[in-house]
């Protein structure tokens, strides 16, 4: 069974960072700024990566009951200009500041850009589907859509806490995903069932690593369910020759339509 080592909350994961720049629209989050987040020279970054509860015990609206690696995750992370992330820091504006407002901002600042860049998101999946299918895949027939019960039941009966807005999020944007499948396999060029298998095989292999001889594999699964997410979009993305922000989402989105049909974590008994 696998182990987990004490993480620095700062290390943060560079697919966390891709998608947290994806969906800034290079502005601050706060409401009312609109600075933004790199400088004029298009390189050189002036945002600054803030955490909604602190990373460290003394810092702003510091949660004793999350663990580091939450800490550092994309939910807990919010891009501000540097204005924006002292004055939400000082000490004396934490009342004013709260974790729930933040997390609103957050909330809000995303979904705007999301459904901005989302028009640009179905032509990167055909790059991800020749990613993940690659060559020489035996097809395994019979796949069907799965979704017999609602997304929550499984995010709850898996124990999901980070991964979970994003699965609620990015379910609803997987329409264009099932039109681009239903007119590749009308073309004969393209089998889903066959992306579907590749993406529950790397699934296995990361169960064998976290659950090994467990007696009971679900407590293990629970523990690690988005430890075991986050390594299938990071195994894709690695198979993807200099991946963008679009790119990225995209990736998302299959993944989630992968866990929504079963082939990711384990169905709700």
């Amino acid at each position: 069974m696998a182990t987990k080592k004490e993480i620095d909350p700062r290390m943060y994961k560079p697919s966390d960072l891709k998608r947290l720049f994806a969906l800034s629209g290079n502005e601050c989050a706060c409401p009312s700024c609109n600075r933004k987040l790199i400088a004029r020279d298009g390189a050189s970054i002036i945002g600054k990566v803030c955490h909604i509860e602190a990373a460290s015990s003394d810092g702003p609206r510091y949660n004793i009951d999350q663990s580091n690696d939450e800490r550092r995750s994309f939910d807990n992370l919010i891009l501000l200009c540097d204005e924006c992330h002292t004055i939400i820091d000082n000490p004396d504006n934490e009342a004013k500041y709260p974790v729930e407002l933040l997390k609103r901002w957050k909330k809000d600042h995303e979904s705007k850009y999301l459904a901005a860049i989302l028009p640009q998101i179905p032509s990167c999946f055909k790059t991800i589907i020749s990613a993940i299918v690659g060559k020489g895949i035996v097809d395994i027939s019979g796949s069907k859509d799965l979704r017999i019960y609602k997304p929550e039941e499984k995010i709850t009966y898996n124990a999901l806490k980070r991964n979970r807005f994003l699965i609620e999020e990015y379910n609803v944007f997987t329409q264009p995903l099932h039109i681009l499948y239903n007119e590749l396999e009308e073309q004969g060029s393209f089998k889903k069932s066959i992306l579907l298998a590749k993406i529950h095989t790397t699934y296995l292999r990361l169960k064998g690593k976290y659950a090994g001889d467990a007696q009971n594999p679900m407590i293990e699964i629970r523990k690690y369910a988005d430890d075991i997410f986050d390594e299938i979009v990071d195994s894709i993305l690695m198979t993807i020759e200099n991946p963008n922000e679009e790119m990225l989402i995209a990736t998302y989105i299959v993944v989630v339509d992968a866990f929504i049909e079963c082939k990711i974590l384990e169905k709700p008994q």
